[in-house]
C-alpha cells in the first residue's frame, strides 16, 4: 500500500515534470488518463522517453547557443584585439602627425614670412608701376593697361600667378614701347579746353607731337593737352619734320624726363614775368635804358650824317652851312682878310660852337650808364629786405614765400647790368665818333691858319 502510494506519487511528479516540459516546448495535448498500473507505467515510460528527448534537444540547443556565443565571443575578442592594435597604430600616427604638424606649422610660419615679404615687394613694385605707367606717355595710346598694376597694388592677399604674369608683361611692354615711334589717333585738348581728334606721334616714352606742337599727358584724366608754352622754334621745326618724315632717319629732340621738362615750361616765367619780378626799380632801370638807347642811336645817326657831310665838304671848295666844317670855312672866308691872330680866335670860337653840338647828350648817356648798376644794387637791397621780412613773419618752412624778394633782388641786378653794359659801349662809340669829328674840325682849322700864315707872314706882326 505504501509502495503503491509512493509509486503513484512518483507517477504524479513525473507527469507534472513531463507536463511542465511539454508546456515549455509545445502546447500540451489532452492526456489520456491510464486505467491500470501497467498502462500508467507504460505511460510514464513513454513520457520519460519524450522528456529525455526534449531534454536532449534542449541541451543540444543550449550547447549550440553556447557554441554560438563562444564563437561570437571569439569574434568579438578578435575584433577587440584588432581595434586595440588599430588604436595603438592610430595613437602612433597621432603622435607622428602631431610632430609633423608642428614641423609643418614652423615651415608654414617661415614661408608665410617669406611670402609676406614677397607680397610687400610685389605691392611696392605694383604701386611704383602704377605711378610710372599712369604718367607714362605710352598710356596715351593704351589707357586701360594700368588696371592690371592697380589691381595687384590694391590686393589684400598675395596675387596669383596670372596677376604676376600680367604685371610682368606690362613692364616688358613698357620697355618695348619705349623704343618705338608710333602714330595713332586720339583726342587732343588745346589750351582753351577744346577737344579735337587727330593723329598723334609718340616718340617712345619721351614725347608726344601733334601738328608740330608738343603735348603733355595728364596722369589723372589721361587727356593729352597741348602745352600752352612751347619750346624754342628749332624744336618745333624738328617736330614738324618728324610728322612729315618719309625717310628712315630724322633728327628729333626728346625729353629724357618723359615730359617733365616740357611740363616745367608751363611754370617757368617768360621775359615779361621776369621783368615784372623786378618791380618799380626794374621798370625804372628799363625806362632809363630805353631812353639811353634812343639817345645813343639818335646821336649816332646825327654824327654819321655829319660825318658824311664833312667828307663831302672836304671834296668841295665851296663852304656849305649844313655841316660843321662848312660853317667853319664860312667863318674863315668871312674873316680871312683880317689879322691872323683874330682869324685864329674866330676859328677857335667857331669850333667851340660846333663841338657841343657834336657832343650833345653824351653826359646823359654816361650818367645813365653809371646809375643803372646802382639802381640794380638798390633793387637787390630792397628784394633782400622783403625776403628777410618774409622770413621773420613766416619762417623758412615754405621757400616760395621768399621767392618774390629773391627774384626782385636778382632781376634788378641783372637789369642794371644789362642796361649799363650796352650804355657804356654806346657812350664810348658816340664819344669816339664825336671826338673824331671835332679832331677833323681842329685839324682843318689849324691847316687854314697855317695856309693863311704862309700867304701873309707879316700879318701876324704888330703894326
Amino acid at each position: 500500500m505504501t509502495a503503491g502510494r509512493a509509486l503513484g506519487t512518483a507517477a504524479l511528479l513525473l507527469l507534472a515534470a513531463v507536463s511542465g516540459a511539454q508546456e515549455e516546448s509545445e502546447p500540451a495535448a489532452p492526456a489520456e488518463q491510464p486505467d491500470t498500473v501497467l498502462q500508467l507505467l507504460e505511460f510514464i515510460r513513454v513520457e520519460a522517453e519524450q522528456g529525455s528527448r526534449l531534454n536532449r534537444a534542449r541541451v543540444e540547443r543550449f550547447r549550440e547557443a553556447r557554441d554560438e556565443r563562444q564563437r561570437m565571443l571569439e569574434a568579438v575578442t578578435r575584433e577587440l584585439g584588432a581595434e586595440k592594435r588599430r588604436s595603438a597604430d592610430l595613437n602612433r600616427r597621432y603622435e607622428q602627425n602631431e610632430t609633423d604638424l608642428a614641423d609643418l606649422a614652423e615651415r608654414l610660419r617661415v614661408r608665410i614670412g617669406n611670402f609676406g615679404e614677397l607680397f610687400g615687394v610685389v605691392r611696392d613694385v605694383a604701386g611704383d608701376t602704377v605711378g610710372e605707367v599712369q604718367s607714362s606717355l605710352v598710356s596715351a595710346q593704351y589707357p586701360d593697361r594700368v588696371d592690371v598694376a592697380r589691381g595687384v597694388a590694391q590686393a589684400e592677399e598675395l596675387p596669383g600667378l596670372e596677376d604676376l604674369r600680367g604685371l610682368q608683361l606690362m613692364l616688358l611692354e613698357e620697355m618695348a614701347q619705349s623704343g618705338q615711334v608710333v602714330r595713332f589717333t586720339a583726342e587732343v585738348t588745346d589750351p582753351s579746353g577744346r577737344k579735337t581728334p587727330g593723329e598723334v606721334v609718340r616718340i617712345g616714352a619721351f614725347n608726344l607731337v601733334h601738328h608740330g606742337k608738343f603735348l603733355t599727358l595728364d596722369p589723372d584724366s589721361g587727356a593729352m593737352k597741348t602745352l600752352p608754352r612751347q619750346p624754342a622754334g628749332r624744336f618745333l621745326a624738328m617736330a614738324e619734320d618728324l610728322e612729315d618724315a618719309t625717310a628712315e632717319t630724322v633728327a628729333m629732340a626728346i625729353d629724357p624726363t618723359r615730359g617733365r621738362l616740357l611740363e616745367m615750361l608751363t611754370h617757368a616765367p617768360d621775359l615779361t614775368e621776369r621783368i615784372r619780378q623786378g618791380g618799380y626799380v626794374g621798370y625804372t632801370i628799363i625806362g632809363m635804358g630805353v631812353v639811353g638807347l634812343f639817345l645813343a642811336l639818335w646821336r649816332l645817326v646825327v654824327l654819321q650824317r655829319a660825318d658824311r657831310r664833312i667828307r663831302a665838304q672836304l671834296r668841295s671848295p665851296t663852304p656849305s652851312g649844313d655841316n660843321p666844317l662848312g660853317r667853319i670855312l664860312g667863318v674863315y672866308e668871312e674873316h680871312g682878310a683880317g689879322n691872323l691872330e683874330a682869324l685864329a680866335l674866330k676859328l677857335d670860337e667857331a669850333i667851340m660852337r660846333e663841338a657841343p653840338l657834336l657832343e650833345r647828350y653824351q653826359g646823359i648817356l654816361k650818367v645813365f650808364a653809371a646809375i643803372a648798376p646802382l639802381l640794380g644794387l638798390l633793387g637787390t637791397v630792397v628784394g633782400m629786405i622783403i625776403t628777410f621780412q618774409q622770413l621773420t613773419l613766416f619762417g623758412t618752412g615754405d621757400p616760395k614765400l621768399m621767392a618774390g624778394g629773391i627774384s626782385q633782388a636778382l632781376m634788378t641786378t641783372v637789369l642794371g647790368l644789362v642796361v649799363a653794359i650796352p650804355l657804356v659801349l654806346l657812350h664810348s662809340i658816340v664819344s669816339s665818333a664825336s671826338h673824331r669829328l671835332v679832331e677833323v674840325l681842329e685839324e682843318q682849322s689849324a691847316g687854314m691858319i697855317a695856309r693863311r700864315a704862309e700867304d701873309a707872314p707879316g700879318d701876324g706882326q704888330p703894326g
